[in-house]
Formats: structure tokens, C-alpha cells, sequence
């Protein structure tokens, strides 16, 4: 995915060629020079190659994809010719000015009319959620046409309630020598996606005699909530840190179940440290409790050296659940659990009575996808664009709203911004809309009174200068609010 980047000088801003992330099909398809084509076309019409960013010289591009600089050099002109580019003195190529505004017709007849959505926010802090622009669609469509090419056809068939054993395999060598797992294929249940592992496993848990569940304080408790309440169980909340859960509360918790977030809290940020992830596991054995580890974002780390998840520490005693929906798109429905072997069989049969199984094709094409490295390809590719946009934030926030707080800044697709005490959560929220920015407040997933408030801005599906323009306009909301309550407090 091209970051967007402000063009003032295209000698020292041209976009950077990792971050392009083509993928070619060299199986027989389209023309080399034809994939390269459409997708940078893709790109601009979505806005992801915004009016005068320069795009990198054809050698080094070629160089990169492993063909001539003439396949490049035909893409480029072919794009030139349909108005997509412009080919400045000197070499530089660039996005054309009108491009995104005035399509040639032939792209018209291509593109679908996006929704419009009036009243919207200019610029969405919205989180939880990827760039499902950068969905790597050509591997992925690789992966699927082996698929269906090489199947048996008794794949097609009814599964277990565990889900495909190719996916089981790729997936536990996958999350063994990345997260550091203990997990063997016959320990891993494929669901659809983390509200339905934890919707199925609280009531396997509910039905062995499980009373109440523990989660984080704050927390995104909004999916453990409504079932803990449909099933008749307790949920209570533990207080976070600032290095996540803290384990003086855990120590005298009187709980069956333990969700927590311990690589990345949610949504604060903080990384439980070694001794605390001890001292939990602990808990755990001596009470007999399950920590079921949502480990929701963690590919993505920035700043720090890789943490291990906590299920490799003590599998006896944690639920590892995982999903593709931060990675590669949340509406593909893919998740998983490596379940202690006690659990694995209620949960399969749950499964089965839940939904007979989640689609085979979809399992087995990112199974494919996993081994053969297109996954660990796509996360290299994305961690620069995350961290170009993470540093964009900051960097504005330094200088706009320099009295906010970032937390949880190492990792992840969002930061937390601790409010100064004179700025209410609510107000700064409802300022900010008036000025055209959505952003969302931590005290939603607050369990218990908070003293000071706290915004969540996700920038994974913003670019640089997208994130320029909504903290600027945030800062002015700020502004606003800062000057009435001078004026009431003068006219006080």
C-alpha cells in the first residue's frame, strides 16, 4: 500500500518500492505489464496514490518484481496514455492531478460507484479494522485456484468440528515459530472469527460448571458481555495499568475465566511483562481458572523485540484464540483456538451443532496461503506502511496537541491519547464530529468510573496526510472548547 505523502519535492518523495506491494501471477495469466498496470490503477482510484505522489524510477521497481525495466516502462506509459500519470523532465513519473477526479472513460466503465455517505466524518479514527485496500488479492487468488485445481474431491465434503487439518497444520507451524505457541494440529478448532470462539468456548465453560468470567478493565468486553449475561454468568472487571492487567487484582480474583490481552491490552496498549504473565499463570494453576489469550493484533509490532504468547508458557491452562480479520480482512470470517486437550472435543462438537463447520475453501486457500510464505510476505510489506502512518500520528500530535498522552505506541493498528484533566472525553468527541473527525473514547469499554479520559485513533486505513488533516482539525476543536471555558470562567 503507497503511503500518501505531500509532493513539494519529487526528487526526495518518491514512493518508496516495498511499499507498492504488487503481486504478479506468473502462472500464465495476464501480461506482466498488464498486472503491474492495473494494479497501480487499483491504487489511485481508491485514493491510496493520491494527485502528485511520484512514483519510483522503472529500474529499481523492476529490479524488485524480478522483471525488465521495459515491462515497467510499458506499464508506466500504458497509464500515462489513459491520464492515470504523468511523465515529468527528468524521469519522474507522478499521478496525475485529475486522475482520481476525472477518470478516462474506460476506467468509468470499470470502477462500480462507491456509496455515498452523506453527512460522513472528512477524516474516521476509526479501529479494530486493516487496510483492505492492501488485501494482497493476486496471491490470494493463486492460492485459490490451486485450490480448486488440486482438491480431493471428498474435501468438499462435511467436516469435523475442529475445521480442515491442512489449516490446523499450517496454522500451528505457523503460530510455533511466530508466537512462540504450543500447539500441535489436533489442539487447533478453526471458528468464525473471535466472537464465535468465545461465544462457543463460554458455553462449553458455562456447562463444566464455569460461574464467572474476568475480563480487562477497561476492555472490549462488548462481545463477552451479552453472552456472559445469556448464559447466567458473572462477568467482573480486573484494572488495568499502564503494562496491562494488574496482578494484585488478579491474585484475589475469584473467576473461572480470565480474558485478557496480554501482548497488546486492549485498548490502552500496555505488554504484560514477563513476571506479570507469571504471576497470572500462576493464579491460574493454583485456582484452576482458564486465561483465554486474545491475541488480536500482535504481527504488528514496531518498536519493541517479538513477545511470546503466554499459551506456550502453560497450554494446560490458556485458550490461545487468533484471527486473520487484523491482518488480512475481518469479513473472510477466519479465526482460531488452540484449546488444553480437555477442551477440544466439547468445543468441536459445539462447533458442529453451532454451523456444521466454516467453509472449507475459504480454510484450505489460506492454508495454501500460509505454506507457501504469502502471509509472512504480506506482513512485511504492511508493518513500513503501519509505521509510517503510526509515526505520522505522533509526529502531529507532538505538534498540534502536545499536552495529550500517547499510550501503546510500540505495536498495533491504534494508539490511546490520555486527555489533560480540564478536557472531557464527551465533549472533546462531540467538538471533534463538529469539525469533521470521528473518534471514539475509551470510556465505552470502561467496567468502572475512570478519572481522566482518553481517545483511540486508528490509522490503518488513513494515510499521512489524511492523518495531518484530522488531528489539525481536532486541535481546533480543541481550541474551541479551551477558549468557552475561558469565557466562563470570565464571565463567572
Amino acid at each position: 500500500m503507497i503511503r500518501s505523502i505531500s509532493v513539494t519535492d519529487l526528487r526526495t518523495n518518491l514512493s518508496p518500492v516495498s511499499e507498492l506491494a504488487i503481486d504478479l501471477d506468473r502462472s500464465g495469466g495476464d501480461a506482466l505489464h498488464r498486472q503491474i498496470e492495473a494494479s497501480i490503477r487499483q491504487r489511485i482510484r481508491s485514493g491510496a496514490l493520491p494527485a502528485g505522489v511520484a512514483l519510483p524510477p522503472t529500474r529499481p521497481l523492476a529490479a524488485e518484481l524480478g522483471v525488465t525495466r521495459g515491462v515497467v516502462v510499458e506499464a508506466y506509459a500504458q497509464l500515462v496514455a489513459e491520464g492515470y500519470l504523468t511523465s515529468r523532465s527528468g524521469g519522474y513519473t507522478q499521478v496525475a492531478s485529475t486522475a482520481a477526479a476525472a477518470p478516462p472513460a474506460t476506467a468509468l466503465r470499470a470502477r462500480r460507484p462507491a456509496p455515498s455517505r452523506p453527512g460522513g466524518p472528512v477524516v474516521d479514527f476509526g479501529y479494530g479494522r486493516c487496510n483492505l485496500a492492501a488485501f494482497p488479492r493476486a496471491a490470494w487468488l493463486r492460492s485459490v485456484r490451486r485450490v480448486l485445481t488440486e482438491a480431493p474431491d471428498e474435501r468438499l465434503g462435511y467436516l469435523d468440528g475442529r475445521g480442515a487439518v491442512e489449516l490446523r497444520s499450517a496454522l500451528s507451524a505457523y503460530l510455533n515459530r511466530v508466537r512462540g505457541t504450543s500447539a500441535d494440529p489436533e489442539m487447533v478448532v478453526i471458528t468464525n472469527g473471535y466472537a464465535q470462539a468465545v461465544s462457543l468456548l463460554m458455553g462449553v465453560l458455562a456447562a463444566r460448571g464455569a460461574r464467572t468470567v474476568a475480563v480487562e478493565d477497561p476492555s472490549a468486553s462488548d462481545d463477552a458481555r451479552p453472552i456472559a449475561q445469556s448464559l447466567g454468568l458473572n462477568l467482573v472487571g480486573v484494572p488495568v495499568g499502564d503494562d496491562g492487567v494488574r496482578v494484585d487484582a488478579v491474585a484475589e480474583l475469584g473467576a473461572d475465566v480470565l480474558i485478557l490481552t496480554p501482548s497488546h491490552q486492549w485498548p490502552t496498549g500496555g505488554v504484560l511483562s514477563p513476571q506479570a504473565r507469571a504471576a497470572v499463570l500462576a493464579w491460574a494453576q493454583r485456582t484452576g481458572a482458564l486465561v483465554l489469550e486474545d491475541d488480536y493484533d500482535a504481527e504488528y509490532r514496531y518498536d519493541r523485540a517479538p513477545i511470546g504468547a503466554m499459551q506456550g508458557l502453560n497450554p494446560g491452562r490458556v485458550a490461545y484464540a487468533g484471527t486473520a480479520s487484523k491482518t488480512l480482512a475481518p469479513g473472510f470470517r477466519l479465526g482460531w483456538l488452540i484449546l488444553p486437550g480437555e477442551l477440544v472435543e466439547p468445543f468441536a462438537e459445539a462447533k458442529l451443532l453451532a454451523d456444521r463447520g466454516s467453509p472449507i475453501l475459504d480454510q484450505l486457500t489460506f492454508a495454501d496461503f500460509l505454506a507457501r510464505g504469502e502471509f509472512d510476505r504480506h506482513l512485511r510489506r504492511m508493518r513500513p506502511t503501519y509505521r509510517s502512518r503510526r509515526n505520522a500520528l505522533l509526529t502531529a500530535l507532538a505538534r498540534h496537541l502536545p499536552d495529550l498522552q500517547p499510550a501503546g505506541i510500540a505495536a498495533g493498528l491504534h494508539l490511546v491519547a490520555w486527555l489533560p484533566p480540564e478536557l472531557k472525553e464527551a465533549r472533546v468527541i462531540a467538538a471533534a464530529a463538529r469539525e469533521g473527525v470521528a473518534v471514539a473514547g475509551v470510556s465505552p469499554y470502561r467496567l468502572s468510573p475512570a478519572p481522566r479520559g482518553g481517545l483511540i485513533f486508528g490509522y490503518s486505513n488513513l494515510n499521512e496526510r489524511a492523518i495531518a488533516d484530522g488531528i489539525t482539525r481536532l486541535a481546533r476543536a480543541v481550541s474551541g472548547l479551551r477558549e468557552g471555558m475561558t469565557h466562563r470562567k470570565d464571565a463567572g
